[in-house]
């Protein structure tokens, strides 16, 4: 009793900290930030918050861009100057056109471009398979096309510049292509980020087909070129153009690695924190959820939301929860057919056929007049009435360490040491015929049972073939106890025990007890002293 009480104990203390711990849990965002919304948002609202966060991210990171290409330009990069007299009105008027233009059409043509390829998301469709590859690919498109966008003005400007002074062209190619590339970069972990809820239901539609530009590696190494590879060919760049042209002063060459290297550190920083948080937000995700599966809860199912081996990690997760949910249910389905006591013995032991002796009480309990009872009342109301009978049959027998070995019709046989063992199998037995005695007689008064009870040396194991079998219990005390239910039913109080058994008892229980007469059981050839509660 000492050990299921400490096991109750611990069992209620792993609930109430899964519980604590789900409700730490329960408004963690499901994409991993809460500017990503929820699943359950509503298809418009999920529309709009996309367009926003697309527009936003290829606004700022553009403008960033251009005002660095400006300051490299003239003020890194001075020499020629990009306002002298033959090159002024390249620099105030074309170039401010274009940067509108493209500013305006640029980021109202990917939007519009990225928002088609995602219809299916944003009207609420199932994702095919092209679906999912369209919006998984998504954020290199974006990135690709807005490269495309600084690449047509470097081309543009580059040679009005170039027909100018020849000079401009190394200086103008360099900082143009250098700010789209960054910039290019930057859309893209913007994208990837804003498009999360996309790509957990585009994920829906199955494993991705490894045929996309993603990766954990592909992620990281094109943050390191973006962030670091390029800015430090960049600075080279620029050392070979002082060394091969010799038009920097060492003071506009300083100017110009100390500029470059700043926007390195602060920009490059950005980046590539971004990287590691869309790196690192799904590993949180699951050790959180991991964290609440540790403390017993078996509830959380992780969001896929990303495309690379972290969605497969989150997915693993899911598979691997919903595994362990299925055992737990098998476990308590098995463990309500054979009892908890048996199911965990099948579980820590090797399965065979056979058994082995023990001394261990049995108990049998059937209802009195249930043929009358079954005649006289409809069935479902037959059943309701069973159901109370054996509700409070098991609570008491569980109570007291016992084992429902069987359901026979309207009665049942309960077991007091195997597979379980008890130090003392006839008190635990005795106690609980009179305990479920007075409970039966207190909240089911219309219904009557006979107790038998008897204790006893009996082969405990599992009977039937190796495809099908029972755990049950054989031996003479079964037989015994089942003799003395039959004779309890016309007695008073109803129970009815073997004087032997209760001689084994401790001093305790004995003083319940008291002797009556010898009989001699049905099937029997020796007579048998009964004895009866108090």
């Amino acid at each position: 009793m000492d050990e299921k009480a400490s096991l109750t104990q611990r069992v209620d203390r792993l609930l109430e900290r899964a519980t604590r711990q789900s409700g730490r849990l329960a408004d963690t965002p499901e994409y991993g930030s809460w500017l990503l919304g929820r699943s359950t948002e509503r298809v418009r609202h999920r529309r709009i918050r996309i367009q926003l966060l697309l527009t936003a991210a290829l606004l700022v990171s553009n403008l960033v861009g251009i005002t660095v290409a400006i300051v490299l330009v003239t003020v890194a990069l001075p020499d020629p100057s990009v306002f002298g007299p033959d090159v002024w009105w390249i620099s105030v008027i074309v170039t401010p056109a274009y940067i509108v233009a493209a500013l305006a059409f640029g980021t109202a043509w990917l939007t519009m471009r990225t928002v088609k390829a995602l219809r299916w998301a944003t009207e609420g469709r199932e994702p095919t398979r092209d679906d999912q590859r369209r919006a998984l690919a998504t954020p290199w498109r974006l990135a690709l096309m807005n490269l495309m966008l600084w690449l047509v003005g470097t081309a543009l400007l580059t040679l009005l510049y170039g027909l100018q002074d020849p000079q401009f062209i190394p200086k103008i190619s360099f900082v143009l292509a250098f700010c789209g590339i960054v910039v290019s970069a930057a859309c893209y972990l913007f994208t990837e980020f804003a498009l999360r809820p996309v790509a957990a239901l585009a994920l829906d539609a199955g494993r991705p087909d490894g045929r996309l530009p993603s990766g954990v590696t592909g992620r990281i190494m094109s943050t390191w070129l973006f962030t670091t590879g390029i800015p430090v060919a960049g600075i080279m760049f620029v050392a070979m153009f002082a060394i091969l042209l010799r038009h920097l002063t060492t003071t506009q060459l300083a100017i110009t690695v100390l500029f470059i290297g700043t926007f390195t550190l602060g920009f490059g920083f950005l980046l590539m924190w971004i990287a590691a948080w869309l790196t690192s937000t799904p590993v949180r995700v699951v050790r959180q959820a991991l964290a609440r599966v540790e403390a017993g809860d078996l509830t959380p199912t992780v969001q896929v939301f990303d495309g690379t081996e972290l969605g497969e990690l989150q997915r693993g997760f899911n598979a691997m929860v919903g595994g362990l949910r299925e055992r737990e249910r098998i476990r308590d389905l098995f463990g309500r057919h054979v009892g908890r006591e048996v199911a965990a013995a099948a579980e820590s032991q090797s399965i065979e056929l056979g058994g082995e002796e023990r001394f261990a009480a049995a108990m049998f309990i059937d209802i009195i007049g249930s043929t009358a009872l079954a005649t006289s009342r409809p069935a479902t109301e037959v059943l309701e009435l069973l159901n109370q009978f054996f509700g409070i049959v098991v609570d008491e027998i569980d109570q007291y360490g016992g084992l429902i070995n069987k359901f026979e019709g309207d009665g049942c046989l309960a077991v007091f040491g195997a597979p379980n063992r008890l130090e003392h199998p006839q008190d635990a037995a005795l106690a609980a015929a009179r305990s479920l005695s007075a409970r039966l007689r207190a909240e089911l008064t219309h219904i009557e049972a006979g107790i038998g009870v008897t204790a006893g040396t009996v082969v405990a194991g599992n009977v039937g073939a190796h495809h099908r079998f029972e755990y049950t219990v054989i031996g003479d005390p079964v037989n015994t106890a089942a003799r003395l239910c039959e004779l309890s039913k016309t007695v008073p109080g109803r129970v009815l025990a073997s004087a032997e058994t209760v001689r084994g008892a401790t001093a305790a229980e004995q003083q319940h007890w008291t002797f009556g007469d010898s009989v001699v059981l049905r099937g029997r050839g020796n007579a048998t002293v009964l004895a009866m509660p108090r």
